[in-house]
């Protein structure tokens, strides 16, 4: 194993599964990790490894952060990637959480380490976590996508054959290894409200975190979550509120999702890839960035 990963412990695991999210281009309000960040948290997940920084980021791009502890003593905290394990209540099999932020070079080699760590551990399924900005209301269930490569995969849990053509992140790159090692892996991407991109999505992490559920056969602990979107809906319709115009546009959208769930003709796991490939083309002809704008400089 290379020295830049650094094992604390090798945990003894049954059936692993590895749930993978990574803040920054992946990431659009930050749906994704704040889901991974939750699920270790209830699974109450311990750390075992992580990946040294250092040649994985130009810090002037994902700059560490200055933090006090106690008010007085100063702390940097650096971009990390770290490995978490824990049992799923519920069902005989263990997690493995990956929760990072996407590395800026030697991506190769980042996910070679990654990569090395599955095969030791014995992974049998990877998921990653994605969120996504579109053209969705902030007060209705934020849409979840979830695709595979592995034909068996697709038809087992039914999920999409992946159709996405242009630029990809780490989590692509990710699948692209696991498929090329015989390694089932599946993406979920959650759709968070563009006009609410700057403020952290619970809504998409509990769509994310329900679609795991039942991707994985376990039933996820939401209620901390549930709440949590009370209180974003709160603030993002007060937020709203306050601009005619953005408020009869939300209205718009929640009418379109309102008909569309009436007519039980809910966008297809397919046709959400698709708008997913839209998206992501028109960003890159913009400036290229799907997650939110403070998702670049994390």
């Amino acid at each position: 194993m290379a020295d830049e990963l650094r094992m604390v412990s090798r945990p003894e695991l049954t059936a692993p599964v590895l749930v993978a999210a990574f803040r920054g281009w992946n990431d659009g309000g930050q749906g994704a990790s704040l889901a991974a960040g939750y699920l270790a948290k209830i699974w109450r997940a311990e750390r075992f490894a992580e990946i040294d920084p250092e040649n994985f980021y130009d810090f002037q791009a994902t700059r560490p952060t200055v933090a006090l502890e106690e008010g007085l003593t100063r702390r940097i905290d650096w971009p990390e990637n770290a490995f978490y394990h824990a049992r799923i209540p519920g069902i005989e099999r263990d997690a493995v959480v990956l929760l990072g932020v996407e590395p800026n070079l030697r991506w190769k080699t980042f996910t070679r380490m990654v990569m090395e760590l599955v095969g030791d551990l014995g992974i049998e399924l990877m998921v990653t976590l994605g969120a996504l900005l579109a053209d969705v209301p902030h007060t209705r269930p934020a849409p979840v996508t979830g695709s595979a490569t592995d034909q068996k995969l697709i038809e087992e849990l039914g999920l999409q054959g992946s159709r996405y053509e242009g630029p990809t992140g780490i989590v692509g790159v990710l699948h692209d290894a696991c498929r090329r090692e015989g390694i089932p892996s599946a993406s979920l991407w959650a759709a968070v409200p563009h006009y609410a991109s700057l403020a952290p999505s619970p809504r998409a992490a509990l769509a994310l975190c329900e679609r795991l559920g039942g991707l994985i056969g376990a039933e996820i602990e939401t209620g901390e979550l549930a709440e949590a979107v009370d209180r974003y809906n709160e603030q993002v319709s007060a937020a709203v509120a306050s601009d005619p115009d953005t408020a009869t546009y939300v209205e718009q959208l929640e009418e379109r999702a309102d008909d569309l769930a009436a007519e039980e003709n809910l966008p297809s796991g397919e046709s959400l890839a698709a708008e997913l490939t839209r998206y992501l083309r028109e960003r890159e002809q913009g400036d290229g960035t799907p997650g939110s704008d403070a998702a670049r400089d994390q």
